[in-house]
């Protein structure tokens, strides 16, 4: 069912091979701190300047390491709020709250994405920038979310983690924003187990999302690409390990070509259920830019959409999630505010909790939506046949479920 990790194969061992018999796995320096002259973490960071028409791309450890290196590139921290989507994976809030910030959420529109109009609406004085997640292959309206932004002097920073691949208006997503992060975890597009990338074109936030990642330093091979020029300052060990660099060089390069086919089975599967009257699908704001992957449709109501999943699913069809994303209010570190150190965090300040703005009551319309959909996860190793007989059994449910 999944794309990057159906692949694995003979390119990733070759790569891997090559570090293992190098006796260099850290990207820095190999045996003896001899220096490398291969570097699978440079290597993999070039592939994807080029692939997202950025002009630096830096390696991390994991997609969660790569949100808070970016969150510290842009120098977030106490007393700063950032504005993200209620429906939104663990890492989107809990890499804003380890920086020490308060996550403000907000509410999603049909696409499943933040509503640009709830920046107006959740803009303070303490807002400092918008974390926008594209979810599951269809990118957020990056167009009236960056002119909200900017209207009210914030940055944007792109979490593509759900979508590498994916486009808006001829870009692609993760190239549009003040910085971005990627995703290489198993279940992503493109998988090396664990790891991730933190993409700009800016030169001062390159420079210093490698300080926050490498424990402050800036090594000469970062300098190189651009002199620095920002003082040193606290960082954390977030840095990518050569073994990762040489999967994420097998991995990077079958994107074009797993999207291209994924997006055909989509389409055939559309073909299929044909006009189904009574539904809505979820809104792509560029139907050119989106992977395809997943589709969403909305039935009209919560308890019809759950009466088709489980006759579906009788009938061999799952139409659940590919992600284990869900309403930022249901986590338990939400529910009870609770952070690492006891009885402290950004949300001490309230009186009582939970306070608004971190109830589901405060977000009717994401949770509405939640909870009338039905997810079509499509996989890179799917035939045509098997989106044919997938898409007959969810249309044949569909018109049973409304008569």
């Amino acid at each position: 069912m999944g794309l990057g990790e159906c692949l694995i194969g003979s390119a990733e061992l070759r790569n891997l091979t090559k570090v293992v018999e190098s006796g260099a796995l850290f990207r820095y320096y190999g045996v003896g701190n001899a220096p490398i002259k291969h570097s699978f973490a440079a290597q993999a960071e070039r592939l994807a300047e080029r692939m997202f028409g950025v002009r630096y791309a830096l390696g991390t450890s994991s997609g969660t390491a790569a949100l808070e290196v970016a969150l510290g590139a842009l120098g977030v921290g106490p007393g700063d709020e950032v504005i993200l989507p209620v429906w939104s994976w663990v890492s989107c809030f809990t890499a804003i709250v380890r920086v020490g910030a308060q996550p403000v959420l907000a509410e999603v529109d049909e696409s499943l994405n933040l509503d640009p109009k709830e920046i107006a609406r959740r803009v303070t004085p303490r807002t400092k920038g918008v974390l926008v997640v594209h979810y599951q292959g269809v990118p957020g309206d990056l167009a009236p979310i960056m002119k909200a932004a900017r209207r009210h002097g914030l940055w944007v920073l792109e979490d593509n983690a759900e979508s590498i691949g994916s486009t808006y208006r001829g870009r692609a997503t993760g190239a549009v924003a003040d910085i971005s992060i990627l995703s290489f975890q198993q279940r992503k597009v493109v998988t090396t187990g664990e790891g991730g990338m933190v993409l700009t074109s800016s030169a001062r936030l390159y420079e210093r999302a490698a300080r926050m990642a490498d424990l402050g330093q800036y090594r000469a091979e970062h300098a190189k690409r651009t002199p620095a020029k920002e003082p040193m300052f606290v960082g954390s060990n977030f840095r990518m390990s050569e073994l990762t660099a040489a999967v994420a060089c097998a991995q990077l390069p079958r994107v074009p070509g797993m999207v291209r086919k994924v997006r055909a089975l989509r389409d055939a599967l559309l073909r299929e259920m044909g006009h189904l009257p009574g539904i809505t699908w979820r809104h792509i704001p560029d139907p050119a830019g989106d992977i395809g992957f997943e589709s969403y449709l909305f039935m009209p109501t919560a308890a019809q959409a759950r009466a088709v999943r489980e006759r579906a699913a009788a009938r061999g069809v799952t139409l659940t999630p590919h992600t284990g994303t869900y309403a930022q209010t249901a986590r338990e570190y939400v529910r009870n505010r609770s952070t690492h150190a006891a009885g402290r965090g950004p949300f001490m300040h309230f009186k009582a909790w939970p306070a608004p703005g971190y109830r589901p009551e405060d977000f009717p319309r994401t949770h509405d939506l939640a909870e009338r959909l039905i997810a079509i996860p499509i996989g890179v190793l799917f035939k045509k046949a098997d989106v044919v007989a997938i898409g007959r059994v969810l249309r044949e449910e569909i018109l049973r479920e409304l008569g």
